[in-house]
């Protein structure tokens, strides 16, 4: 069966029934439909530590292969063999976004047994939290445009407007446009672009929020542009904050759901991997802590890009600890960092690299060596999950083990995808006794470093950088932030997550590189600073024959095609 029919088959449990597992009062749901609800914000926001605190543990991956290692169905599995062995154990996770859904790499609810259900809702518009959060991205850039219109009172200068609209469509030619064409009542002309919705700044400040207080004053520190006198232009400013916080009501609400076999898992924000934080909402984390005694959640790519924001971003705002980093290791992976074979977006795996080859594996060792080694640098215990393919061979895994070993990380074959929480039992004990030892999780930098030296930290320390080059533009922004007073900001690094470096063609773990930082961009509501490092598409295109092609729904309501 593929990943929908096993989906269909699953016999759900009511969502009350899944709240209640929770310790959830009644009161606090709000369902939508039979098997998704949101959950009351006065719950999810509800301050306090409870009186045993609940272990934090955080999936990652070594860099991935452009068809994903499976992280999210890792998180699943985990969690599902948590509870078999005994624990009461949630996971939290990103919100898919349709553009892949519709286009090439498909849908993110896991896979074959380790699946979020139902998979369509998740895959397909949930509870509209996407849609609420391009609503509110959109309101602003068409008061931005307007304030121009109607006579531009902030003396906003155009050329500085940064603020774009977003779509959760891929749609490459919507990447760069020209708006206000036509006659004099139709708007200013200028140039602009639109962004897929999970790139949204709103999205990320969503995903970082606390609470409704928390996420107004976010929403009105964003800023738009500059004024003619190089000041900069926030929501504030233009009024819109009120509005954009009315819209997001209900999306500040985590969402509901259930694995196949019945956990809950909190399902909220879907930020974008290159350019923001990657990972679900400190909301989601902070309500599941209080309710269970582990809580799993994702943080998107590898340990360099995922784990490293999760950390250093989210951990910095949420004040939250991890206990232990789940590392998602697989053979094709490894091979794919020998650099003897290459793997192509929409194409399956080359057949010689389903061949047994240890030695391909171990050619691949100084990635895997690489982002155990980042994992270290946080004080945090690393374990590594072996996620199994049907073609692997025994010996490929005995080859991972052996990299490993080194390390002092206990290292686990699962077999979740093919066998549910049973082909996980074994991870979830090595989790728990990885969560035993005692965590001296530290963040990489102070927020009193300045942004140059963040970056040039991050490229040293995460991605084996000799340094940094700074474009002229990058230099500018980062004086004129500094000037502005987002100087203490931490910084994400916005780049291809095909390599730890910030060239794509680069495998394993490069040396003997430097990084070219082209731009400095600002994201004030969110919180961050990105430095942009390479070409960076936030808008994705569709492929020659994208996913929306195989998908239907016929006169019952039934939807076929999902992947």
């Amino acid at each position: 069966m593929d990943d929908l029919e096993i989906a269909r088959a699953a016999q759900l449990l009511p969502i009350s029934q899944v709240a209640d597992t929770l310790g959830l009062d009644p009161s606090t749901i709000e369902p939508y439909g039979r098997n998704v609800a949101k959950i009351d914000l006065d719950e999810a926001a509800e301050s306090g530590t409870p009186a045993t605190r609940a272990k934090y543990v955080v999936v990652s991956a070594i860099t991935p292969t452009p068809l994903g290692e499976g992280k999210t169905t890792t998180v699943v599995g985990l969690v599902d063999g948590l509870r078999r062995i005994g624990h009461n154990a949630v996971a939290t996770l990103r919100q898919p976004s349709m553009g892949p859904t519709f286009g090439i790499k498909g849908g993110a609810a896991g896979g074959g047994h380790a699946q979020v259900v139902p998979m369509e809702k998740l895959n397909l518009h949930l509870t509209g939290d996407f849609h609420a959060v391009t609503a509110a991205n959109n309101l602003l850039a068409a008061m931005v445009d307007n304030h121009l219109h109607q006579g531009n009172a902030l003396d906003i200068a155009p050329h500085s407007i940064t603020w774009r609209r977003v779509l959760d469509v891929n749609d490459r030619a919507l990447r760069k446009v020209v708006i206000g064409l036509g006659s004099a009542i139709d708007g200013v002309p200028r140039e602009t672009s639109f962004d897929i919705t999970a790139a949204s700044e709103v999205m990320a400040i969503l995903a970082l929020s606390q609470s409704r207080a928390d996420l107004r004053k976010r929403l009105g520190r964003i800023v738009i542009g500059a004024n003619h006198d190089g000041d900069p232009v926030t929501a504030d400013d233009l009024g819109a904050t009120g509005a954009m916080a009315v819209i997001l009501a209900d999306a500040i609400k985590p969402n509901l759901l259930q694995t196949l076999e019945g956990t809950p898992t909190l399902v909220h924000c879907g930020p974008f991997g290159n350019i923001s934080i990657g990972t679900s909402s400190v909301l989601a984390d902070k309500l599941a802590l209080r309710h269970a005694d582990y809580v799993i959640t994702e943080a998107g790519f590898g340990a360099d890009m995922g784990a490293e924001r999760c950390f250093d971003v989210k951990c910095r705002t949420s004040g939250l600890v991890p206990d232990a980093v789940v590392l998602v290791v697989t053979v094709r992976a490894m091979k794919l960092h020998s650099g003897r074979f290459k793997i192509k977006p929409g194409h399956p795996v080359p057949t010689e690299m389903l061949r047994e080859s240890p030695d391909d594996v171990l050619a691949g060792r100084a990635n895997l060596e690489k982002h155990l080694d980042i994992v270290r640098r946080f004080g945090i215990t690393p374990v590594v999950a072996i996620n199994a393919f049907p073609d692997d061979h025994p010996s490929e895994h005995d080859a991972i083990a052996q990299i490993a070993a080194p390390s002092g990380a206990a290292v686990v074959v699962t077999k979740h995808v093919a066998e549910g929480g049973a082909g996980a039992e074994a991870l979830a004990k090595a989790v728990v006794a990885g969560c035993a030892e005692p965590s001296n999780f530290t963040l990489l930098y102070p927020d009193s470093a300045s942004p140059h030296d963040k970056i040039e930290t991050i490229a040293k320390q995460i991605y084996g950088a000799d340094g940094i080059t700074l474009s002229g533009p990058a230099k500018r922004a980062l004086e004129r932030y500094d000037a502005w007073g987002f100087g203490h900001l931490p910084v994400v690094i916005a780049k291809t997550h095909l390599s730890i470096s910030s060239d794509p063609n680069l495998k394993g773990a490069p040396t003997g590189w430097t990084m070219p930082v082209d731009d400095v961009r600002l994201a004030a509501g969110a919180g961050y600073l990105y430095a942009v490092c390479g070409s960076m598409r936030t808008m994705p295109g569709l492929g020659r024959r994208p996913n929306a092609v195989h998908i239907d729904i016929d006169e019952h309501g039934i939807i076929s095609g999902l992947s």
